[in-house]
């Protein structure tokens, strides 16, 4: 089989590759094709995967492309992992929400939308070259605000499009790990949207085993989401959020946090993307040297790691690749933690909410019938009864060879109905000023959304995304 990624030159492509590496069985991906604009991002990040396959005889051929024709031609399956406006665009959309006085968090808020108006015209052109060039192929998509993209995407590709987010995943595995228990054991309950959904059930040998939790005060703040939420509010909702909620839950909490940051989330990321770019800039110069660097369009396969033979001895660039993985996992969401009195990470936390796996499994199931139930973004079908059949929602769903299908007794939880339905307008409000170049769309927007608390702060908002980036000008 073969597999496109876009935005191939993305750093957490490596994580996609790793679990290629390990998947082993009959049909499985044996051709990867990385697309990215940047040629100078998709060849530093071949070199780290180059390494990767270097104890693997039997690794994914990985080719390079720029052109994205080449690289969609004959993809039985499309991995959509774009990010317009760079991560300088989010450090920038950060700035302006902190000017006003809201979260600019790039997923939810202004942030989210703003992100969201800059990516869905982009991605439009993209799918329709899909459309056109591999009509038969799934596309995958981890392209954030998620649930937003996904649902434009549908709109052309229909259920051929599937979203996909590891915080469900990880939010399970935590709390089955303070129970004593294995998440492959377990049958997971969760209902909302794309960072906006709650953990409802844990199934364990015909059991829900999450009022376990509850009943154990002393458990709940020994894992992430305990400790974020704390302890009497989770035993007040008798479900546990996702951890983005935090942001809605204790917004007041969260934006006196990110004023006293020395820097926000995204201008760090700004500046840790450098130093590992350039980093991996030295690494290519040295095999370069040796002859032996990537080049687009080629396969990015050799025998062992590049060397090199000058001292000091420099890393790797998988080992630069995964320190810089550490980093950021390390000093994720640190303002919420902050907010709270939480302090650094447990390290079990740290782990890979496993993304990677479930794109693993959602293509198997697809291509080979392989029956699995995951949870992704996919069109409502009646699933969620407040919302109508075309809403893309994150649900558990039977992936088999027709695709993936939302299982039809996910109920939201009351207390989250409002919120639900409430997100979906401001989605939905979003796509439209993003398909019909609508100001006044994008405007009620942001008015609706609960983290931004004024209609003149909408419109300075916008006002001010539009100055900022040239790629809103399609807005009147």
């Amino acid at each position: 089989m073969k597999l496109t990624i876009l935005g191939g030159g993305g750093f957490r492509v490596p994580l996609v590759y790793s679990a290629l590496l390990r998947d082993h069985d009959a049909g499985r991906v044996t051709a990867v094709a990385l697309y990215d604009t940047d040629a100078r991002r998709l060849t530093a990040i071949a070199r780290v995967l180059q390494e990767q396959a270097s104890a693997h005889p039997d690794a994914p051929v990985v080719t390079l492309h720029t052109d994205l024709d080449d690289a969609l031609r004959g993809a039985d399956f499309i991995f959509s992992a774009i990010r317009v406006g760079g991560m300088g665009g989010r450090a920038c959309d950060e700035r302006i929400g902190a000017s006003h006085g809201v979260i600019g968090q790039e997923t939810v808020g202004f942030g989210g939308i703003s992100y969201a108006l800059r990516t869905l015209p982009v991605v439009m052109e993209l799918t329709e070259r899909i459309a056109k060039l591999a009509p038969e192929a799934w596309v995958i998509n981890f392209t954030n605000p998620a649930g937003v993209v996904t649902e434009a995407m549908s709109r052309v590709l229909g259920d051929r499009v599937i979203g996909i987010c590891d915080s469900p995943i990880g939010l399970a595995r935590r709390v089955l790990g303070v129970l004593g228990l294995q998440s492959a054991d377990a049958t997971i309950g969760y209902a909302g949207l794309n960072h906006l959904g709650w953990l409802r059930s844990l199934t364990v040998d015909g059991r829900d085993v999450l009022p376990d939790l509850f009943a154990s005060p002393d458990l709940i703040e020994t894992f992430e989401e305990g400790r974020l939420f704390g302890r009497e509010w989770l035993s007040a909702l008798g479900a546990v959020p996702n951890e983005y909620l935090h942001y809605y839950y204790f917004t007041r909490e969260v934006r006196h946090a990110d004023q006293l940051a020395v820097q926000s989330r995204g201008a760090y990321l700004v500046e840790q993307q450098a130093r590992f770019f350039d980093e991996l800039g030295h690494s290519d110069l040295a095999a370069l040297q040796n002859g032996s660097a990537p080049q687009v369009g080629s396969v990015p396969r050799v025998d062992s790691a590049p060397q090199v033979d000058s001292a000091p001895q420099v890393d790797s660039a998988l080992q630069i690749w995964d320190r810089t993985r550490m980093e950021r996992e390390t000093t994720y969401m640190a303002a919420n933690r902050e907010s709270v009195g939480m302090g650094e990470r447990d390290p079990d936390d740290l782990i890979s909410g496993g993304y990677e796996n479930v794109a693993i499994a959602l293509m198997r199931g697809i291509a080979h019938d392989q029956r699995a139930r995951l949870i992704l973004n996919v069109r409502n079908r009646g699933t969620l009864d407040q919302l109508d059949a075309d809403a893309v929602v994150e649900v558990p769903c039977i992936v088999d060879s027709s695709g993936a299908h939302p299982v039809s007794e996910t109920t939201l939880p009351d207390f989250g109905v409002g919120m639900v339905v409430n997100a979906k307008y401001v989605e939905r409000q979003t796509i439209e000023a993003a398909l019909t170049g609508s100001k006044t769309a994008a405007v009620r927007a942001l008015a609706h959304h609960p983290l931004v608390d004024s209609v003149t702060i909408a419109g300075a908002l916008l006002d001010d995304a539009m100055e900022e980036f040239g790629e809103l000008a399609y807005l009147r």
